[in-house]
């Protein structure tokens, strides 16, 4: 009976676990609350609009909101450690060439999961240019579209898993290209890459618990026949 509530009580943990694996966001301020410290800006922007973050529900100009209208917070089935805050991340040059936001981090090895929030407002989707939007975590490209191609004033969840093998610097790069004034937009928040606990690990975890049952199991019974 003690060996069943000890592997009821692992099979408890590992579901709980499970629930609740994504952790300890390695990437630093992945949902904007602090502007964009810890992003690296890249690529040419000749139209002079560097990504920026924007607040929630404002309509500002730019740089403090997106041209007038007000974006709802992100409401995606996002499972970022990092809740919902008051910021996102604002891409909306016209005229970019691979402009980008990236930062890189360092992970041990292990198996990682990845993801973030795009929107695209509805101002620039009535822009006749288009603007072409790519998402690489961990080497892995987990979106890569043109803005018409998608949902507009629709928040979209990306994600991905990858197995980490050698401990080093891992790059979290967005990319944005636009050559049309005036061009789509795009948003982006709650960017993560979390350690997920291996199923193997709660396997053993759980066989282990087992084992402890068993061994109280033989000892009430040696007892009993002493």
């Amino acid at each position: 009976m003690r060996g069943l509530k000890l592997a009821a009580l692992a099979a408890a943990l590992v579901a709980s676990t499970a629930a609740s694996a994504v952790t300890n966001n390695q990437v630093k301020n992945g949902s904007f609350e602090n502007g964009l410290a810890h992003w690296t800006i890249g690529g040419t922007d000749t139209q002079n609009f560097p990504p920026v973050a924007i607040f929630y529900n404002n309509a500002a100009a730019y740089p403090i909101g997106a041209f007038g209208e007000s974006v709802p917070q992100d409401n995606s089935a996002n499972p970022s450690p990092d809740a919902v805050g008051a910021r996102a991340a604002y891409f909306v040059t016209d005229l970019g060439n691979m402009q980008s936001l990236t930062q890189s981090i360092f992970l041990n090895p292990g198996r990682y999961e990845f993801g973030f929030s795009a929107f695209a407002p509805q101002n620039g989707y009535n822009n006749k240019g288009e603007a072409f939007f790519s998402a690489t975590l961990l080497g892995n490209t987990i979106a890569n579209y043109a803005v018409s191609s998608g949902p507009v004033r629709t928040w979209q969840h990306f994600s991905g898993q990858t197995v980490i093998t050698t401990a080093g610097m891992y790059d979290v790069s967005f990319v944005f290209n636009t050559s049309f004034v005036p061009s789509k937009d795009v948003v982006i928040d709650r960017v993560y890459v979390a350690a997920v606990p291996e199923p193997a690990s709660w396997a053993m975890l759980i066989a282990g618990f087992g084992l402890v049952g068993v061994s109280a199991r033989r000892r009430k019974a040696h007892s009993a026949a002493a």
